[in-house]
């Protein structure tokens, strides 16, 4: 910029993980410009991670469904978010819906990829080098001018307070080494490894001493159980007991955590947990853990990565065929 920012809009990404990552930003914004204010505008489902990450003034409520454009609302947003007088936007995704706003709202300098034919919402386009910048974290930073090499990894703040009366609450002990499991996948099947997989695995650490605790969505209760009814005692299911602030307090507790490539797994890894990360359909090459303490675990397939949400060839063998014993020895 031709001066120094004082309010900048950063237009979120919809998804947990990319939420995540997206805390580059905002800590490289913040190390350029220490006293700049950073208000993040992202929907109800990764709106309360802002609470967690320091360099972050406000957050706000984009009250829209994933998908849905909303094209009234999102010109009454931008209007009622004009009083705020903001010097820059910042688009993370790459839909036109998502620059919407920071048109409606008539921020000077609006800053994102070409993306979606939005040549006349955004001013100042940057031109997608997918070779170049082949991680998302790159691809946001290169939203600030930044690169991989200034990156500060993302690092989510712990509420012990919170923490200690969830435990607490549902009667948890720690006095056994704990192993977080994440077994959901919100994107698609393809990204699961096997429920039977993960009963096996955790069978086999808690003959060892180990406790596994399993977290997930409402969706990931049924997917839970079956790993409990194979794993037995010292197998508790948290999925669908937790808020995603509860989860970060809990996952920070975890020794380890095993999670398939998922928002959780970005979780974790943000909160200086050891991660062993399972792939499949997608690549650790674009999306990894970022963490010194994360292990990926894959089999590399030459129909791998895919990026589908279900196995086009209808054997999942990229997950299917990656047995217990592999995760078992990055653990």
């Amino acid at each position: 910029m031709s001066r120094q920012p004082q309010r900048v809009l950063v237009v979120a990404p919809a998804w947990v993980g990319d939420m995540i990552m997206s805390q580059v930003i905002y800590s490289a914004l913040r190390e350029e410009y220490p006293d700049i204010d950073i208000d993040v505008l992202a929907p109800s489902a990764t709106l309360s991670l802002v609470t967690r990450m320091p360099e972050v003034n406000r957050g706000i409520l984009i009250d829209q469904t994933h998908g849905q454009v909303g094209l009234g609302y999102r010109f009454r947003l931008g209007a009622e978010l004009k009083k705020n007088n903001y010097d820059w936007a910042i688009i993370t995704p790459n839909s036109l819906k998502s620059a919407l706003v920071p048109f409606a709202a008539d921020v000077p300098l609006r800053t994102g990829f070409l993306g979606e034919y939005r040549y006349f919402l955004l001013n100042d386009i940057k031109l997608l080098d997918k070779p170049r910048l082949p991680l998302m974290t790159d691809r946001f930073l290169a939203l600030v001018g930044k690169t991989s090499a200034e990156m500060i990894p993302p690092r989510l703040g712990i509420d012990m307070e919170s923490q200690t009366a969830f435990l607490a609450r549902h009667q948890l002990a720690t006095d056994k080494p704990v192993i977080g499991f994440c077994p959901g996948a919100e994107f698609g099947d393809a990204k699961k490894w096997p429920e039977a997989h993960y009963g096996a695995l955790a069978k086999q650490l808690i003959d060892q001493g180990y406790r596994i605790w399993i977290f997930g969505s409402p969706a990931d209760q049924a997917t839970g159980e079956t790993i409990v009814s194979i794993a037995g005692q010292d197998c508790i299911n948290l999925a669908g007991e937790t808020s995603i602030l509860e989860a970060i307090d809990l996952l920070a507790i975890c020794q380890t955590v095993v999670s398939n490539d998922s928002g959780l797994m970005h979780v974790a890894a943000a909160v200086g947990t050891r991660v062993v990360a399972i792939y499949g359909s997608t690549s650790p090459g674009f999306t990894p853990p970022i963490s010194e303490e994360a292990h990926i675990v894959s089999r590399a397939l030459d129909c791998s990565p895919c990026f589908k949400r279900t196995c086009p060839l209808g054997h999942k063998d990229c997950l299917n065929k990656l047995m217990p014993e592999q995760v078992l020895e990055q653990l």
